[in-house]
Formats: structure tokens, sequence, C-alpha cells
């Protein structure tokens, strides 16, 4: 009788094997049905964007608002939170933009116009929205409330928003959208870029750093729409109208303060300034801006100004003065700083001259002044810096004149730029224009003209157009 053979055993390693391979068939097929069930199941997002929006296809401004909802589980910083709205830019327009009011605060939202590198239908450019660590945490459900926005061409002409792909006229009340997407730490969390989900990225990454603002400051690149903007307003600025000297008395009008695109400044665009006249007192218009709040003292008051030497329509020859100046306080605690640039003097004084002087007593003409004579033409950082001790002022890092404690400022005072006629010494259409890039403030430090250039330029380049930290007085 044969031998019946016995059945080989089988190891543990072809056990294990077989089990490896089993596991693996089934992780594939879940894997393969992923995209499909992601596609019926999608998940949560953490972030919801929803938009609302009043202007028509063609208006003077982009206007859109915005609310970031927090659809996650979790807490989510604003400042790890980035939104863009694309739209396509008209012909080789350059564009602005300003906050105009955000339940956060605008002083903790930034922002920069980006054109594109890839360019799609609806969209060659965007606009992006970050915010500062001040602008505090979402929690979950939390709502970022409203963020008003104006974003319009430099030139000031209406823009045409048809066919722009975050621009959607049908929302008139918030509702979610998914045409401005929203980032978490760079990736995309919400909505979709042009070209639609699964299209090529469509823009650079968002690697913009969240800026650190000091406390105690206030900054402004004038970027608004105009004399009349409401962000120029709620940035705490008022337009002169009122009566009254200096100069030709009564003569202040919104018409002479603009706000237009200028390739040498560090946003793209300065206070323009325009005092105009023809020689009699009903044709002439002097120009004024100044700061709605007296809650400025000791620290350095700092801005890039373009002072010129000729006007830019018609005949040479006014006493026009060009006047960045603080004033505050009354009777024993006045205050009053000037820096007032007349290319052609005034009072009895030929020019050029720029006039730095120190007021105690407005009533008393209580005063210390310095004249320098010499041609301030051009683009200059004029810095004052104030302490208990001493009001100092200086042109591009150089010291033109000092004041000792006796007239150092006794109270708190407000920020103005003035241009405005001595008096008019003949007839004849003329216009004078001086130009401000940037204005900053540091309450209790004294800073050079290039520490405050280089803060300036840091805060445009981490997308701060304006901010206001200081408290009130």
């Amino acid at each position: 009788m044969a031998s019946r053979r016995q059945p080989r055993r089988r190891s543990g390693i072809a056990r294990a094997f077989k089990v490896l391979l089993v596991v693996a068939v089934l992780a594939g097929g879940v894997l393969a049905a992923k995209p499909v069930w992601n596609h019926f199941n999608p998940e949560d997002p953490e972030l919801t964007v929803r938009y609302r929006t009043e202007t028509s296809a063609e208006a003077d401004a982009v206007r859109p608002w915005l609310e970031v909802f927090n659809t996650s589980e979790k807490p989510v910083p604003l400042s790890e939170v980035a939104l863009r709205y694309y739209f396509t830019a008209d012909g080789d327009a350059s564009y602005g933009f300003n906050c105009v009011e955000a339940a956060v605060g605008c002083s903790n939202l930034t922002g920069a116009v980006v054109a594109m590198d890839a360019p799609h239908e609806g969209a060659d450019h965007y606009l992006e929205l970050g915010f500062t660590e001040k602008a505090g945490v979402l929690k979950p459900g939390a709502n970022s409330e409203g963020l008003e926005i104006q974003l319009y061409r430099t030139d000031h002409k209406p823009v045409d928003q048809d066919g722009d792909w975050s621009y959607d006229a049908s929302k008139k009340t918030y509702q979610s959208s998914d045409r401005i997407p929203a980032y978490k730490r760079g990736a995309l969390v919400w909505g979709e870029e042009p070209g639609g989900k699964g299209a090529e990225a469509s823009a650079k990454p968002v690697s913009r750093a969240v800026p650190e603002l000091p406390e105690g400051g206030f900054f402004d690149d004038f970027n608004y729409r105009g004399p009349k903007d409401t962000a120029l307003f709620k940035h705490g600025w008022l337009v002169r109208t009122s009566e009254g000297g200096p100069g030709i008395e009564s003569t202040w009008t919104t018409k002479g303060v603009t706000f237009p695109g200028d390739d040498e400044a560090l946003g793209g665009q300065v206070l323009n300034l325009r005092a105009a006249t023809d020689g009699t007192e009903a044709g002439t218009r002097q120009a004024a801006l100044g700061t709605k709040e007296s809650k400025f003292r000791t620290g350095t008051y700092a801005a890039r100004i373009h002072f010129t030497d000729k006007p830019t329509t018609g005949e040479n020859g006014d006493h026009i003065n060009q006047t960045f100046f603080t004033i505050g306080g009354s009777g024993s605690k006045y205050a009053e700083l000037d820096n007032e640039y007349m290319p052609n003097g005034g009072w009895g004084a030929p020019g050029p001259k720029l006039d730095t002087t120190t007021w105690r007593n407005a009533d008393e003409g209580d005063r210390v002044t310095s004249k320098t004579e010499k041609s301030m033409a051009g683009w200059h950082t004029m810095v004052i810096t104030v302490d208990k001790e001493s009001v100092t002022y200086s042109i591009d890092g150089k010291t033109l004149y000092r004041s000792g404690s006796d007239y150092a400022p006794r109270a708190d005072m407000a920020i103005n730029f003035n241009t405005w006629f001595v008096d008019l010494p003949f007839t004849g259409d003329r216009a004078w224009d001086m130009k401000v890039d940037w204005i900053y403030h540091q309450a209790g430090e004294k800073l050079t003209a290039k520490e405050a250039e280089e803060a300036a330029k840091e805060f445009q380049g981490d997308g701060v157009g304006w901010f206001d930290t200081l408290s009130k007085s």
C-alpha cells in the first residue's frame, strides 16, 4: 500500500503575507473610491466667506462687503487667514484700495493688489486681504462681521466689473460666495480660484507676513478716492471748508484736495493740495487737510513731502505757503509747531525760505523761529521730534532748528497740511501744488528720518496703508 503524502503546513510568513495582500487590496479599493465618496460627501470647509454688493457693473469703485465664518470645530486666528477678490483690470489702469469699516478695526486689516502670473477668464489681478494678530480669533461658529472695502482706479475713472470673477451683482444681501477664496496658513480652504476646481494654481501662494504694528502709532499713505471718500473721514481726517485764515480768508474748499496716482509715491498715490487763484479773493481757493482729533504730543512726526518753487500752471511770483504743522490747545496751553515753505518769500522777507516756528501763545505772539534760506523744491522727509525739553526740526536727517523746554507743547495737537496764499500780488490764473506721500507719528519715541522712512516702507510692504494705535485723548 502506497503511503499517503502528508500535506505541507504553511509557514507563519506565508499566512502573514496573505493577510497583508488582502489588506492592500481592500485599501486600494478604499483609496480608489475616496474621490467618488468625497464628491458626494464633501467635508465641511474650515471657513466660509459671505459677500454682498450694491454696485452696478460700471461704478465709481468696486465695493465688496465681506464676512468670514469659522465653520470648523476649532478656533481660527484671523492672522492665519487671507481672502482674495479676483478681477480684471481695465486696460493698463493701476488700482488702490482702502478699508472703510471693519468690526475687527481697519487698523487690523492688510491688503495688496497683485497682478496674476497666469491670468484666467474673468481675472488678471486680485486684491489679497489679510489680518494682523490683533484682529483676534474666530471661535467655532463665529463671524468676523462686516469688512467694507473699496477697490478703485488711481486715475479715479469708473471701473468696469462686468465679467469679473468675484463680482456678483445678484448678491445684494450677504450670501456665501465661492468666487472669493479663503486661505488658512497659505492653503486654500474655501472657494475656487479662477479656472475652477482642479485647475492649476492661478496665483502665487499666500505668503504675506503678518505685520506687528507699534503701539502709539499713526500712519497713512493716503490711498483714497477723493475729499469726500468715507474712508478718509473714518481714518480720522477732515478736509477744511471752514471760514477764517490764514491767507485769503474763507477760501478753503474741497476742490483743491485730491489723491492722484504717483509713481514716485510709496503706496502709489499722494495727497495733493492745490491753491489756485485768478488774483481776486472771489476767484481764490486754498486747500487744507487735518486730523479730526487733537491727540498728538510727544514723539516723532515724519512726513515725506514734495515742495515746489514754481506754479503748476500760470505765472510765477506768488507768496505761496506750503505747510506741515501741528496745532492744539488755547491760551496759556496753546501749542503750534510749524514748517512753512515759501519759495517766493512772504511777509516782507525774500525766498526761497523755510520757517520753522514753535508757538507758545498765539494771542500774545509768543513764539521762537528760525529761517533756512535755500530751495526745498523736490521730495524731502520732514521730521519734528518732541519731548518735554525741546522741539527739533529736521529735513532729510539734517537738523534745522531746536527750540527749548519753555516752548515744548503743553497740549495735545492735531496734524495738518496746508497750501495757501499769503497775499495776491497780481491778477491772472495760476495754481500751486504740494504733495504728501505719507505721514507717520510715533508717540514717545525719537526717530531719525531714515528710521521713519524704513518704518514707512515696512508698513507699506506688509500691506498696511493706514493704522491708528494711539489711545484717544
